[in-house]
């Protein structure tokens, strides 16, 4: 919990209508359900391969960010805008799709690794730290022996539609209590 300025949530994604549905984009479709949520509009940034969206939740001064980027480069637009808005690196949130976790679970972590994840290797890389805040957003394993890189860029099933909308709600919810409540307060309500 903090008083100390914004915080910059971003969610990672693909650029472009062709990735717009898949399981990889979670995290860009939570941005852009909390921008819906806060009445605001996601916008390109002029200095930083991204769009984003200036809001209040719950009170606090909140950056929305989806990068541009390919996931793999997502860390260029996150410095840059962490930098821009002055944001330290314990008050950024990242929401990325998690192979680990079954479909529609989230969790909630701060710092560790990357665990195969290009957009946070990337992240990682730009900052030379892990310690930033992750919500885990869940979207399951691949079947049989599906390759998980083909899995991630495959739009979710129809199926999954229920599922896959109580994630974007629950994501919401999800950065809403860590930015207000703080991490121990979202590991106790997602991570159980």
């Amino acid at each position: 919990m903090s008083d100390n300025g914004a915080w910059l949530v971003v969610g990672l994604g693909n650029p472009g209508p062709t990735y717009a549905s898949t399981r990889h984009n979670i995290g860009a479709m939570v941005i852009d359900e909390l921008a819906a949520q806060n009445s605001g509009k996601l916008t390109r940034h002029k200095r930083a391969l991204a769009e984003v969206c200036e809001t209040r939740i719950n009170g606090i001064q909140t950056i929305l960010v989806k990068p541009l980027s390919y996931m793999n480069e997502s860390g260029g637009p996150v410095k840059a805008l962490a930098s821009f808005y002055k944001v330290p690196l314990e008050q950024i949130v990242v929401l990325h799709d998690e192979l680990d976790i079954t479909l529609a679970a989230i969790r909630v972590k701060f710092g560790g690794g990357d665990n195969g994840h290009n957009g946070l290797k990337s992240i990682r890389s730009a900052f030379d730290s892990g310690d930033w805040h992750r919500i885990r957003l869940g979207i399951g394993r691949p079947p049989g022996q599906q390759d998980p890189a083909d899995f991630v860029l495959r739009n979710f099933a129809t199926s999954e539609a229920t599922q896959v909308a109580e994630l974007r709600t629950q994501g919401c919810e999800a950065v809403a209590c860590l930015i207000t409540e703080g991490l121990v307060a979202a590991q106790n309500a997602y991570n159980s």
